[in-house]
């Protein structure tokens, strides 16, 4: 009897998989998934940067508000000069121990940047004076409702570049 079952059931599961039936149920890609990373990448960093750097924050918002041209400018030079050198630094074989970090290094400005730049529109929306939260909130809902959109993916880029420029422009300018 024990016999019967287990070739039922390993029959009943190479007629599944023989159907031509495919389900993917991966959870995270598409414009879903890059909505909910933005979502949740700005909900954390900005959380991050407000809790552990409040006026470096708040500065760095100033910044993004007084001067959004000059920012994105800013962050549009530095994301090409980053792109060349990545690319040279790939093409010679060598170079590719250190162009990890440096991407790496690279996506956690962008991304602290990033936050920075919603931030700072979520606080002209709702302000921050009872706190952190509901501006939070509002900055991580903006991006990902931005990063839902194919055209809203082209604004959040270039909010992202301003806030990427407001972050390294004191560093390197």
């Amino acid at each position: 009897m024990q016999e019967f079952a287990v070739a039922a059931v390993s029959k009943t599961l190479f007629a599944v998989i023989d159907s031509g039936v495919d389900v993917d149920v991966t959870l995270g890609q598409g414009l879903a998934g890059g909505a909910v990373g933005a979502f949740l990448t700005t909900l954390v960093v900005g959380a991050i940067a407000v809790a552990v750097f409040p006026e470096r924050t708040e500065r760095l918002m100033d910044a993004v508000v007084e001067d959004p041209v000059g920012s994105f400018a800013y962050g549009l030079l530095v994301s090409i000069a980053l792109f060349i050198v990545a690319l040279v630094l790939v093409l010679t074989i060598i170079g590719i121990v250190v162009v990890v970090p440096l991407l790496l290094v690279a996506y956690v400005a962008w991304a602290a940047g990033a936050a920075v730049a919603y931030l700072a529109i979520a606080d002209r929306l709702v302000g921050h004076e009872d706190g952190w939260l509901k501006a939070l909130l509002v900055a991580a809902v903006i991006n990902g409702a931005l990063a839902a959109t194919g055209v809203g993916a082209i604004v959040a880029i270039c909010i992202g570049l301003t806030g990427f420029g407001a972050l390294l422009r004191p560093y390197l300018g």
